[in-house]
């Protein structure tokens, strides 16, 4: 454990002064459903979750029991899951085996304070339950035998644990066929399980499986009990299931959050900023040595807590404090708050990493490794990549033949050459799996030696590199293809933006100070060529994988401009995708999509593939019945029928737009993250394909720079050609790199949401309020969701806040809300909105509806932070 900050409590609250958003901060953002997010996967989609407004406050905890008796109401098309309904007739001889386990409710002690204190009825009644359940609040796990054998009668059921992040009590795991998901409503059903774990679930006995009656009924919803078969025949009933052992801990059981003092106790009270995560006792003798003395200090102090046990007689965890990490709003803390709360590894290399690096610097390749590659160093050979980009670990090439097709090349640090398998730079590389990237820094995989320097393609500089070179028609029909190691020298650094620049004027003369330093071998006339003839070669290669049945859901990213010296947001706009964009991503999918099958015909029992698996068949079904309500006509049946169906319903007007951000945003709630698997595990080669693409295989070859993946990848590869070593793994070991790879690339994908939240946070505060055009999303019955159109970022703005009334009504399965806003002053009439609906625009005005504005301000500013 860390020691504790030994700043002055007094110093470290005055560090920065004003309030704290983060102190009220609720729970963070859940990427239930992460996308890729990279631009050569083609797998840019996931879910896009709506935020609360609230998420600076800590919401009280609910009673546990409060809606054992009804279906849960967040149950929406955006939370992605569903619990399973089944007629009360249905028989159920599965459940009849299975073993009979009381539920206990767990009891919240802090809870009952703000509903009246133990004094009153309620809290008198709830103190006698307590005292009979004191002793055992969630029930005992199941032996590692009993799992086993229940998972093999198909008695029990196995999956990971997903926790909604809005409403803590509802949890769910996929079904065994993963056509659903199996829905485990309250904090005793999933027993001590946190988000992301792998956990067995069993189904209750039916005594203890709740009715499910229409609306209008659901006031005299009771749990079954007595009823007959005729009686209960007009009713459905909803499983109950409950966690009955954890297999795997997936979270890393850090957590961020504020110390509370309670006095005369022997322990402080934990209080996590995820609300899915329990609250957690710190015993006195492991918090700061003047705590006790002065709680206040600590107020707006943020602390980093691992639990380290949690009893099944206590709703509390046990835990210990890691780090004091300072103010909680500021970026650093912060920052560095996620960094240990997602398990990433943001420490210096170790002496005995860095000792595998070359030593003679400066670096230059040996003549005896030059002679055994392909020497393609006076090909016009160049980079495409952001502009601030460092780690440059593809490039391009494009020659016209004779005969009037292309020679292309994609070329891809050989990183391979530098890290050998089983050193201890392989090691802790494999243990990082992937580079994260956040808003203002890059936690890089390899030392920056290799990421920056030795490996990096950088301009007029000789680097080891793995090309894929092919004979290609102009059409972009494959002719010829060749693997192999090879040596290039990059002649020009180009950005996104400059090769735009020379797409977009094809018969404009660049001069030399239009670019960056082209190598003297080569004309800027060339590049300008080359830039054209990919261009022209990779839209024929885009328009045909999207007539095979490719689908694309474009997801925007916010982009900061940040201030150099304090490192805080100025400026904040999205991304767009442009044709350099598009070019690199056409050849870098027909690369990884090449190499796949060239590592499994190799390999069939070691390579390390990428698939996606199709969406669950019930939700899409759930997104279509949606989307025709709102008069858009989808089609699901495959992933290329739905991308048509899409491209065809953007349209070309003022709207198309917002109306491509609405249907991306419904159609990316279903769709399942790409994994990382080994062949000789999986078997199953219909299991192999990628849904988006529309491919049998794929895998990652292009960014060995920042992914682990890859370099396994490279190793299969060398080793098929004969240019490297066989592979020392097993199959098995294939397989666990690659489960460790799918977490390390999910968590690295949340970090990086939740430092774009963060800038985005300080940058509402320091700008807002906003003036924008919103589209609402979804309407409960006391919120609704928005798109804020501008930035593309998606929040929840509840109805308590600036209102004088609101009113809900459900039209069909549709939900209305008609809004009534306070009037500025006393004399003034109140303010009605019109009815709120899925997809309806409105404007966010600062003058007229400044309360309305400054709420929306305050609430993306809880959303980002």
């Amino acid at each position: 454990m860390e020691k504790i900050n030994t700043r002055s409590p007094q110093q470290e609250v005055e560090r920065k002064q004003g309030v704290s958003e983060r102190q009220q901060r609720g729970p963070r953002r859940d990427t239930a459903t992460s996308q890729d997010g990279d631009i050569e996967s083609g797998e840019e989609f996931g879910v896009p979750k709506p935020s609360s407004s609230k998420k600076h406050q800590k919401q009280p905890r609910k009673k546990e029991g409060s809606h054992r008796n009804a279906a849960p109401r967040e149950l929406e098309s955006f939370a992605g899951s569903s619990p399973r309904l089944v007629k009360a007739s249905t028989s159920a001889p599965e459940q009849e085996k299975t073993k009979s386990k009381k539920k206990v409710q767990p009891k919240h002690p802090e809870e009952d304070k703000s509903r009246g204190g133990t004094n009153s009825p309620a809290g008198k009644r709830k103190n006698k339950v307590d005292q009979k359940s004191k002793k055992q609040v969630f029930e005992s796990y199941m032996t590692a035998e009993e799992v086993s054998r229940g998972l093999e009668r198909g008695e029990l059921y196995q999956g990971q644990l997903r926790i909604n992040p809005k409403k803590f009590t509802d949890a769910f795991i996929p079904s065994h066929d993963d056509t659903h998901d199996i829905y485990l409503e309250g904090i005793a059903a999933r027993n001590r399980a946190l988000n992301g774990d792998i956990v067995v679930v069993q189904i209750l006995p039916p005594e203890q499986w709740k009715v499910n009656t229409p609306p209008t009924k659901r006031h005299s919803e009771k749990p079954v009990t007595t009823k007959t078969s005729k009686q209960m025949s007009q009713f459905s009933l909803l499983l109950e299931y409950q966690v009955v052992y954890i297999i795997e801990k997936k979270h890393s059981r850090a957590v961020t959050g504020f110390l509370k003092f309670l006095p005369e106790k022997p322990f402080a009270l934990f209080s996590p900023m995820d609300h899915r995560v329990p609250r957690i006792n710190i015993p006195l003798t492991n918090c700061p040595a003047d705590f006790s003395l002065h709680p206040s200090s600590y107020a707006k102090v943020l602390f980093v807590c691992r639990i380290i046990d949690w009893p099944a007689d206590s709703n509390f965890a046990l835990g210990e404090l890691a780090k004091s990490l300072g103010e909680a709003g500021e970026i650093q803390p912060e920052t560095e708050g996620i960094l240990m709360e997602y398990d990433v590894d943001f420490s210096e290399f170790s002496d005995e990493v860095l000792g595998c690096l070359p030593t003679n610097l400066p670096w230059s390749i040996p003549p005896e490794e030059i002679r055994k590659r392909r020497d393609l160093r006076r090909e016009c050979i160049f980079t495409i990549d952001p502009a601030s980009a460092r780690d440059l670990d593809d490039a391009l090439s494009c020659k016209q033949l004779p005969d009037g097709n292309f020679e292309v090349g994609v070329h891809i640090a050989d990183v391979s050459y530098f890290v050998e398998e089983g050193n201890a730079l392989d090691a802790i590389a494999s243990q990082r799996a992937t580079s994260v990237y956040l808003v203002h820094m890059v936690i890089p995989m390899l030392p920056r030696l290799l990421c920056e320097e030795l490996c990096s393609l950088n301009p007029h500089t000789d680097r080891l590199t793995f090309s894929v070179i092919w004979k290609m028609s102009p059409d972009g029909k494959i002719l010829d293809e060749w693997f192999g190691r090879s040596v290039i020298c990059s002649c020009v650094k180009l950005s996104y933006d400059q090769a735009q620049s020379l797409i977009e004027a094809p018969e404009k003369i660049f001069s030399a100070e239009e670019l960056p330093t082209v190598d003297p071998l080569h004309t800027v006339d060339e590049i300008h060529q080359a830039i054209l003839n990919l261009h022209a070669i990779a839209q024929n290669l885009r328009a045909q994988r999207f007539i095979n049945g490719a689908l694309k859901l474009n997801q925007p990213k916010l982009c900061f401009t940040l201030n150099k010296e304090t490192m805080m947001p100025q400026g904040c706009s999205t991304d767009e995708h442009k044709d350099s964009n598009e070019l690199v991503e056409e050849f870098m999918l027909l690369a990884n999509m090449a190499t796949a099958n060239h590592v499994y015909q190799s390999f069939p029992d070691l390579a390390l593939l990428r698939c996606h698996p199709p969406p669950k068949t019930k939700l899409m079904e759930e997104v279509k019945e949606l989307c025709t309500q709102l008069g858009f006509d989808i089609d699901i049946s495959s992933a290329g029928a739905l991308n048509k169906s899409l491209n065809t319903l953007y349209g070309d007007d003022e709207f198309h737009a917002a109306r491509r951000d609405v249907l991306t945003n419904l159609c990316s709630r279903p769709m399942k993250i790409a994994l990382y698997f080994c062949a000789g595990i999986l078997k199953d080669t219909e299991l192999f394909k990628h849904y988006a693409l529309n491919v049998p295989f794929y895998t990652h070859f292009t960014s060995p720079i920042r992914r682990h993946a890859d370099i396994i990848v490279h190793r299969l590869l060398a080793s098929s050609l004969n240019c490297g070593p066989h592979l020392s793994l097993s199959a098995v070991e294939v397989g666990k790199q690659a489960s460790l790879c799918n977490d390390k690339k999910t968590a690295a994908k949340k970090v990086s949401e939740l430092s774009t939240d963060l800038f985005f946070g300080m940058f509402v505060k320091e700008c807002g309020p906003l003036d924008s055009m919103a589209i609402v999303m979804g309407v409960l019955d006391k919120a609704f969701d928005v798109i804020v159109w501008k930035f593309r970022v998606q929040k929840r703005i509840y109805c308590k806040v600036s209102l004088s009334s609101f009113h809900h009504r459900k039209v069909g399965k549709k939900s209305e809300l008609r809004l009534v806003w306070k009037p500025k002053d006393q004399e003034s009439p109140p303010i009605e909105q019109v009815r709120l609906q899925n997809t309806r625009f409105f404007r966010i005005f600062t003058d007229t509806l400044l309360s309305f504005a400054d709420m929306l301000s305050v609430s993306l500013l809880r959303l980002a932070a």
